[in-house]
């Protein structure tokens, strides 16, 4: 009978199997994940995600596609059916850094009680406006806040600090990303 190992509910076999097939053939480590958006009205649009390309192979696991809705507040000028743009900015890089110092604290056998992590963006609306061409559209600034429970001394948790840089969307939102933009007419 084979037992798994969890930690952080990470099953290190699996983990450990797929740096190892990663390592073997790095190819495997290339990924393209995609979404497609539809707008429905005013700053109402919903974004539908299921397939993409990993280990090799378009992913077939997905049955259904996952649905994802934003609109704005009614300060600007929407209804509040979910949550603006710039704040699923906030929930990926929350959930990926809080998820990369999971994964990274299971694969060094650090088991974690808990993580909660609370961020802040400040936005000036002159950039998105169009109304000031030194004020950026996005985030000035984001601020993250992680506490970390569980039975570790400070070694480890100055080591836990360190593996958010190994989350990818830090990476994104912190260094350039060539975007390409196709605008056209059906």
């Amino acid at each position: 009978m084979h037992v798994t190992s969890t930690v952080n509910g990470v099953d290190l076999d699996r983990l450990s199997g797929t740096i190892d097939a990663i390592t073997t053939d790095p190819a495997l480590a290339r990924f393209q994940f995609r979404a497609r958006n539809h707008w429905i009205d005013g700053g109402y649009s919903r974004t539908t995600i299921k397939d993409f390309y990993g280990a090799g192979q378009e992913d077939a696991t997905r049955t259904e596609p996952f649905t994802v809705d934003t609109d704005e507040p009614p300060v600007l000028l929407g209804q509040n059916r979910a949550p603006n743009t710039v704040e699923y900015v906030l929930h990926a890089l929350a959930a990926c850094v809080s998820g990369t110092i999971v994964y990274h604290a299971a694969a060094r056998g650090i088991a974690l009680d808990g993580v909660e992590t609370t961020i802040q963006g400040d936005l000036d609306l002159h950039g998105f406006l169009g109304l000031d061409g030194n004020a950026r559209p996005g985030y000035e600034q984001i601020r993250v806040a992680i506490n970390v429970t569980g039975d570790f001394g400070d070694d480890q948790l100055a080591e836990l600090a360190s593996l958010v840089r190994y989350s990818p969307v830090r990476d994104i939102v912190s260094n350039p990303v060539p975007v390409a933009i196709d605008v056209t007419r059906r």
